[in-house]
């Protein structure tokens, strides 16, 4: 059964929570252009026919196709994704992953954070998306770039350790340093 309006719900929830976060870690038009791809026809009608409320609908489509037309739409157009960045390397002859830009990189821990607040609700704790993003590594082989992937471990570690005030602390510092 369908639920169009709870998928709107989520998708919109989470799309305010990784807004917010963009804002405090310096990245306000990241934000604004998070995840709109999520209300195309593609992406939306699967994810209200896949809704689950409490994971991606992605993985409700997987298990009817063996693939989700859904993700392999919003992965091609969202940068913030690590799977954006990957292509065909022609000298070792594999697919291999690319350094994200800083910006993208920024924008992936804040919808890491924001889909663990969505997704756990109040029993949300600051280590949830470290636990989610460790419990994955294995699988993402040469996929996530060594140094995206030390860098995003990097901020999940700090933000479970430290905290969210701290961590947006630390990314704010580190765009002016960027950008200084």
């Amino acid at each position: 059964m369908a639920h169009p309006i709870k998928h709107f719900v989520t998708i919109t929830k989470h799309r305010h929570k990784v807004i917010a976060n963009c804002f405090r870690a310096g990245i306000p038009i990241r934000g604004l252009l998070h995840d709109l791809s999520k209300y195309s026809p593609t992406e939306f009608i699967p994810g209200a026919k896949y809704y689950l409320g409490n994971r991606s609908p992605n993985e409700g489509e997987r298990e009817d196709y063996g693939y989700s037309k859904a993700w392999l739409h919003h992965k091609g157009r969202n940068r913030h994704h690590f799977e954006y960045w990957t292509d065909y390397d022609p000298k070792d002859k594999v697919y291999k992953g690319i350094e994200m830009p800083q910006k993208f990189l920024i924008e992936m821990f804040c919808d890491r954070v924001a889909a663990s607040k969505t997704y756990n609700g109040a029993k949300y704790k600051d280590s949830y998306p470290l636990e989610y993003f460790m419990r994955a590594k294995r699988l993402r082989g040469g996929l996530l770039h060594p140094k995206t992937s030390d860098d995003i471990e990097f901020l999940l570690t700090m933000l479970a350790e430290k905290g969210e005030k701290e961590t947006f602390k630390y990314i704010r510092k580190l765009r002016r340093n960027k950008n200084g």
